[in-house]
């Protein structure tokens, strides 16, 4: 679906790897018919059984004519003789259940409504309240028409580069991205840098790091890289277990859940000798680390050791992946969407067990270590009455009032309670005691139920929103390698020992944002592994309010009206 617009269509070709994309804003060039059957032969060759061609609606070719989805099956079943299937998939694409993600963005979309109207005057011309990057803002509702309007009109004066940029920024990232990543030049029209770069996974598994994993490594080659994959994090490092990687050993990886390279905890610190040896063997150049919190303290020590050893002077970059999202210097980690969507999936089934019983009221503990995020965002989500969390400390007397609140809800028409509590909230309000607390205080009213969710929050295929995320990502951190190559090569080698050698990219409000790890030291609380300040801890009031406790949100992301850009940050 889209109509004339490709959105839908270039961001799925993105998430599952598609072969070939159709989309009004850039139609293929002339000859494509031959272009797309000669790569989907070579697939063939590479033995890749199954291609992907997706077709938006409104897929036109750059004579304005229109492209369906039965004129592509003809050509390649004339062309090449393949086995074919079209799959329309028309209206399942407006209906099932929201996703988390859906969930929150409608929330925080309403009450920025909400509060632009009660901020409005006479004067105020009428705005559209969007989303860019993770912070809500509102633009003047005839400037998105005419920025809409000015998209069509460029498409049917053929003007389709100037109709990519008025789309956004971000749709021209996503375009750019998937050119990057869809298909290799032939070797001959790749650059030779002669720099090895290499990929490691740290921490616990995340949906989303094999995604990528494969956008670093196709973008890397395409830079004139030379890519080894690390297997078993650090301390596969320190074992040389190092291979090379190529172009068609990532593909299909997208959707892969967990990590194929193989993920560690272990910290570097105590094989800083074998991981000096083995990059000074492998001749490796730069370092892409992709995970949580010991990634995170891992680059630390590893900048730490440059004193010692020349070895580590080399460009190091992180892209934070963790279903915890406790990195500091980053909104969102890969990961995190995945397991928010999970908790908010098994809420909604956990609530409909409970349809045939009269009043009933679910513990459920999320993980997270001693970040609330899984479970403050998860409450919000799934429509929980509360939500305990480590970043804002409770006692008996909140408990106390939490079951008085719940009580008299029952007393009315509602039927089941949903209370979240994440694993580390408490050392003493363990999951065990709030639900005998709620038992023991609800007698005769409802009654009451646990569950810890457990390892099934880490575990599953990653959600678009982390694929795409995950590829992005990558792919920008995989650039800034090669431009710190560049500024730090000296005759014959790479010596790059200054802070902003060693950097985090990681989503800050509306831009991706490249930040030295020394300089996140001041943010973190390295104690507790969480940042000191958190952006969704200002989704509590709103939380409270839509499980009918009387409190004040007054808290608005923007509070004026911007104006559409058509070089557009949106």
């Amino acid at each position: 679906m889209g109509r004339h617009c490709g959105y839908l269509a270039l961001v799925s070709a993105l998430a599952c790897g598609a072969d070939w994309v159709f989309i009004p804003e850039y139609p293929p060039e002339e000859g494509w018919e031959d272009s797309m059957c000669v790569k989907l032969s070579e697939n063939r060759a590479r033995k890749k059984r199954l291609n992907i061609i997706i077709v938006a609606e409104g897929a036109i070719d750059c004579h304005n004519k229109p492209i369906t989805s039965e004129k592509v099956k003809d050509l390649v079943v004339q062309r090449l003789g393949f086995d074919t299937r079209v799959t329309i998939l028309g209206h399942v694409q407006r209906g099932g259940t929201p996703s988390a993600f859906d969930r929150i963005l409608a929330s925080r979309m309403g009450v920025e409504a909400v509060l632009a109207l009660l901020e409005a005057t006479p004067a105020t011309p009428a705005c559209v309240v969007s989303l860019s990057g993770n912070q809500a803002v509102r633009l003047p509702l005839m400037e998105c028409v005419q920025m809409t309007q000015e998209v069509q009109k460029a498409m049917d004066e053929g003007r389709f580069v100037e109709a990519v940029k008025l789309r956004g920024r971000s749709f021209e990232n996503n375009l750019n991205t998937y050119k990057l990543l869809s298909h290799k030049k032939p070797d001959a029209e790749l650059p030779m840098t002669n720099f090895n770069v290499a990929v490691l996974n740290v921490g616990a598994p995340a949906a989303g790091m094999n995604a990528a994993v494969r956008a670093a490594v196709r973008v890397g080659i395409t830079e004139g890289h030379k890519m080894f994959a690390v297997i078993d994090g650090f301390e596969g490092f320190a074992r040389g277990k190092i291979k090379e990687i190529s172009w068609g050993d990532v593909g299909g990886w997208t959707g892969q859940g967990g990590s194929i390279l193989g993920t560690k905890r272990t910290l570097p610190a105590k094989y800083l000798e074998k991981i000096a040896d083995q990059m000074r063997t492998n001749n490796i150049n730069a370092l892409m680390v992709i995970g949580g919190f010991e990634a995170y303290l891992g680059l630390l020590e590893l900048s730490a050791a440059r004193e010692k050893y020349d070895e580590f002077c080399v460009p190091m970059v992180m892209v934070p992946a963790t279903v915890s999202n406790n990195v500091p210097g980053s909104d969102f980690s890969i990961g995190a969407d995945t397991a928010l969507n999970t908790i908010t999936d098994t809420c909604d089934r956990i609530k409909q067990s409970a349809s045939g019983t009269k009043r009933r009221v679910f513990i459920i503990e999320t993980m997270g270590g001693y970040c609330g995020y899984l479970a403050n965002m998860g409450a919000l989500a799934a429509g929980a009455d509360a939500a305990y969390i480590f970043e804002e400390q409770f006692d008996i007397r909140e408990l106390q009032a939490n079951v008085e609140h719940l009580t008299e809800k029952m007393k009315t028409s509602i039927q089941r309670g949903l209370v979240l509590r994440n694993e580390n909230c408490n050392e003493n309000y363990t999951t065990d005691f709030i639900y005998q607390l709620y038992s023991e205080e609800g007698k005769g009213v409802f009654d009451c139920r646990k569950n810890v969710l457990g390892h099934m929050q880490q575990g599953g295929a990653p959600s678009p929103f982390d694929r795409n995320f995950g590829t992005k990502i990558s792919a920008k951190a995989m650039q800034w390698i090669s431009k710190k190559l560049k500024e730090t090569y000296r005759k014959g080698k790479i010596f790059a020992n200054t802070d902003d050698s060693v950097c985090l990219l990681g989503m800050r409000r509306r831009n991706l944002v490249f930040q030295p790890v020394a300089e996140l030291k001041t943010e973190t609380d390295f104690v507790h592994r969480i940042p000191k300040e958190q952006w969704w801890l200002k989704l509590r009031p709103l939380m409270k309010i839509l499980a009918k406790y009387k409190t004040s949100y007054d808290v608005s992301d923007s509070g004026q009206l911007e104006h559409a850009q058509p070089q557009g940050s949106r």
